[in-house]
């Protein structure tokens, strides 16, 4: 890594492209595919692409507590998060569920301050309301006349990101440990496993379907699945998850943009400024007091105060 560290960059570049496509796939998909019939789907071929990758490393051996942090992690992010996702998209626009994912950072901040002990500051309280108030000004502005409807879409995609928040602090300790690959290629197979009472589902309506349909079902599978959710996992192994986080605000304006030239459908106006209070919100949360200096301590120069 030291002589390779742009290693990390192009894996985080690489998520963030194919993930934003994930959007724009899912709202295409969403008049051939149910939300359960689209994650199956999705996660076997994800699964499958994996395993090819994986199984030639050899078996890897995850302790008791890998493995219930494995299986939680295929059960929420791959499971709960598809399902919650797609059903999401079924009502709302793709660059607006790219925009309500973004709130993940401060969810993130608030579990830990309730689980983890660490201490809920008048910063983190301040962005939680402003990114709430984005969240609410994008569901007022995505209701457009059957808002009861698309309220409920902006209540999945909100879903999603929780079950993503929570996802990504039990993943960190894991990939430390284990490979990415290994580590992803189990919790995607633990996904597909949860999303099989829709497999009759799945089998109807990829008879029905168009073949470029299908062939986009497979496309999320291997691309914005099995490699993204890989390439995500080395970065972050390398990286923080702070340091991490940051990148995926780069998410909504690559899928608004997708969103526009591929389904020629944007957010509502108003939903442009929600997402950008929003991201305010997700910064001003992040922010951290800086540390004060000992009683004694020595002043840098540059910065001494006259005496």
């Amino acid at each position: 890594m030291q002589h390779r560290p742009f290693l990390p960059l192009l894996a985080v570049a690489t998520t963030l492209v194919l993930w934003s496509s994930a959007f724009v796939g899912i709202r295409h998909l969403a008049d051939d595919f149910g939300p359960g019939a689209l994650s199956l789907g999705r996660l076997l071929v994800g699964a499958l692409a994996l395993a090819a990758v994986a199984l030639p490393q050899g078996l890897p051996r995850p302790t008791g507590r890998q493995w219930a942090s494995i299986v939680a992690i295929g059960a929420l992010w791959f499971g709960v998060y598809n399902l919650a996702l797609n059903a999401g998209e079924h009502r709302v626009d793709a660059g607006t569920a790219a925009m309500l994912i973004q709130v993940s950072p401060v969810l993130i901040a608030v579990l830990a301050a309730a689980f983890l002990g660490e201490r809920f500051t008048l910063a983190l309280g301040v962005g939680l309301l402003l990114a709430f108030a984005g969240v609410a000004l994008i569901g007022v502005s995505s209701s457009g006349g059957d808002g009861h409807r698309d309220l409920l879409g902006v209540g999945l995609v909100l879903l999603a990101a929780l079950v993503y928040s929570i996802s990504l602090v039990l993943q960190k300790p894991l990939v430390a440990r284990l490979s990415a690959v290994h580590v992803t290629w189990l919790a995607c197979s633990v996904g597909a496993l949860v999303c099989l009472p829709w497999a009759g589902q799945l089998v109807d309506q990829v008879r029905a379907a168009p073949a470029s349909s299908t062939l986009w079902l497979v496309y999320l599978g291997v691309f914005p699945t099995a490699i993204a959710f890989t390439t995500y996992a080395y970065a972050l192994r390398h990286m923080s998850a702070s340091s991490l986080g940051v990148t995926t605000y780069l998410v909504p304006p690559l899928t608004i943009v997708m969103g526009v030239l591929l389904l020629d459908e944007a957010p509502a106006p108003a939903a442009y400024v929600g997402g950008a209070l929003a991201l305010l919100g997700v910064s001003v949360a992040r922010r951290r007091p800086r540390p004060r200096p000992a009683p004694g301590a020595s002043v840098p120069d540059a910065e001494a105060a006259p005496a």
